[in-house]
């Protein structure tokens, strides 16, 4: 008789503590099982798409289709290199890194963090007349000065572009503008815009800028 009275006595013990600690509520224990073995309320769940980072915007425009789909030259490519060692692997900019390469601007392009160069393409030295193409060559001053306004401090996203001046590592202001993917630097259009490198944001042009 006292082993039943003992044990009923302890059965009843259990089954307070149990309800005391909210161990009888088995609506907790089937929608949340640490808030059953707790006792705790279930967490409030945050949507999954509030935890999601920000994505930076893709390059843009019609002559990014004109890049390297692969290997260094290529989007992915560039921004595993730094902007003049990236600009080096693009085909499209072989006079601009010939400019960049006799201005001993290489490694101050490549060792600088966080900038935006507006790079002009090709096409856009052939615009230039050859008798002066060849003069700003041959001034190493005035091909450095050049080539830094094409370079802008910080990393200006597309929306940054439309807000009007920049002030450039030559000193000098440019003035940018447009909207959407339809974005102007000086008398230049951006040609294929935002692309990344290891230390800049590149924003290809169809023209030469040139200080005022």
């Amino acid at each position: 008789m006292k082993t039943r009275f003992a044990a009923a006595s302890v059965l009843a013990v259990a089954l307070s503590l149990s309800a005391a600690c909210g161990g009888g509520d088995t609506t907790a224990a089937a929608g949340d099982p640490t808030a059953a073995a707790t006792g705790a309320a279930p967490a409030t769940e945050t949507p999954m798409e509030s935890a999601q980072p920000t994505m930076a915007a893709a390059p843009f425009g019609a002559a990014c289709a004109t890049l390297p789909t692969s290997g260094e030259g290529s989007v992915a490519g560039m921004a595993d290199d730094a902007v003049a060692t990236a600009a080096s692997n693009n085909p499209a900019l072989s006079t601009l890194v010939a400019a960049v390469t006799k201005a001993d601007l290489v490694d101050t392009l490549n060792s600088t963090d966080d900038i935006t160069v507006f790079a002009p393409t090709n096409d856009a030295f052939a615009k230039l007349p050859k008798k002066t193409l060849d003069k700003v060559l041959a001034d190493k001053k005035m091909l450095t000065s050049i080539l830094t306004y094409h370079v802008v401090p910080g990393r200006k996203t597309p929306a940054d572009l439309e807000k009007g001046t920049l002030t450039t590592l030559q000193g000098g202001t440019l003035t940018t503008g447009g909207s959407g993917e339809a974005l102007t630097a000086g008398d230049a259009k951006v040609v294929c815009g935002n692309v990344p490198t290891r230390n800049a944001t590149v924003y290809i042009i169809d023209t030469v800028l040139m200080p005022g």
